[in-house]
């Protein structure tokens, strides 16, 4: 395994910016998961890395090697793409054998390697199967298999689950964070979907416009927000935010509760008056959607937990007192910073 580091990656396409300057660490054996919107980047990051697309400047380096004139194969990397590429007409065992016959590696060598990589996957019952005779999450494990056999130092994942359902997606995301945690394996995992970006990465590097906006730990970048592209992207419902003369002010829905069920608290809390417009009764919780006495333009949401998800109690239409305590509350600057209260 080895580490990745990334210094000033910049690549243009003309005069378009697709990589602007990204610097990045990623650890021996880290999971490192790329998030950011559609057209952002890091698909074309991901593919420098692999050595598919040349960065206009800057350095790569791949266990300690400067890797930027390293032909793809003699990179040591492995790339799984979004469509998994499988060959229709060969068996999985040929599909998972495919890159190593490229590199003449013995039959016998060969062999051993699609059996250890099929059955460390769940798949050696599949070996003699075709492609069209399976699954969504089946075709996945194949190529992730594929990706495996090559014994590579750093494994690229590009959007490997969108292909697939939400059923399968939630059981394949455990499966490959699982499956990397054993073999130890540096990845570099990318998505659009913050769910699997928080639910699998020990790190997520936040992405807009080809610039990192953030590093951090799941935790970090969900409740210690850089920016507020990061505390809005990053969320669903995404972070309230209140203009206010020199900045903004910006709290989690889970935080803005009806104010009997907020103590004051070391720290104390601030209050507001909500009016309810509607509310998505979502089993487990309620979202509400409403306005701040004040903050007419501005559409806030509240997540409630079950203790308050009767419909009766959060009427629309009405005011109701809401608080944040104050310790949830993050300040922006007019740039959109992170700063200090104000």
């Amino acid at each position: 395994m080895a580490a990745v580091l990334a210094r000033d990656i910049f690549k243009t396409f003309g005069e378009t910016p697709a990589v602007d300057g990204i610097t990045l660490t990623v650890a021996d054996g880290e999971f490192m998961v790329l998030l950011g919107p559609s057209g952002c980047g890091k698909t074309t990051f991901l593919r420098i890395v692999c050595g598919l697309e040349r960065q206009t400047s800057g350095d790569l380096i791949i266990g300690g090697s400067v890797v930027n004139d390293t032909p793809p194969r003699a990179r040591g990397v492995a790339m799984m793409f979004q469509s998994y590429g499988l060959y229709p007409h060969y068996t999985v065992r040929n599909n998972i054998a495919f890159p190593l016959r490229t590199q003449r590696i013995p039959r016998k060598e060969i062999d051993g390697k699609v059996e250890w990589a099929s059955r460390l996957l769940g798949i050696d019952r599949l070996l003699d199967r075709r492609p069209r005779q399976l699954s969504g999450g089946e075709r996945q494990r194949v190529a992730l298999a594929r990706a495996l056999v090559r014994e590579p130092t750093a494994l690229l994942l590009d959007e490997p689950l969108s292909n697939l359902d939400a059923k399968l997606r939630a059981s394949a995301r455990l499966d490959i964070k699982q499956f990397q945690q054993r073999i130890g394996v540096t990845t570099i995992y990318v998505t659009h979907d913050q769910v699997e970006a928080m639910g699998m990465g020990d790190r997520i590097a936040v992405i807009d416009h080809g610039r990192i906006r953030q590093v951090g730990t799941p935790t970090e970048i969900y409740d210690e927000p850089a920016d507020r592209f990061v505390a809005t992207f990053v969320g669903t419902p995404p972070m309230n935010l209140l203009a206010r003369g020199g900045g903004c002010l910006g709290f989690r829905p889970e935080n803005f509760l009806p104010r009997d069920m907020i103590d004051g608290g070391h720290g104390g809390i601030t209050e507001f008056s909500f009016r309810v417009d509607r509310s998505e009764y979502l089993g487990s919780e309620r979202i509400v959607y409403g306005v701040i006495d004040g903050f007419d333009t501005q559409v806030i949401t509240a997540r409630l937990p079950p203790a308050h998800v009767a419909e009766e109690s959060i009427r629309p239409g009405e005011w109701h007192p809401f608080a944040v305590r104050n310790s949830a509350l993050r300040y922006f600057d007019n740039d959109g910073k992170r700063t200090s209260r104000h």
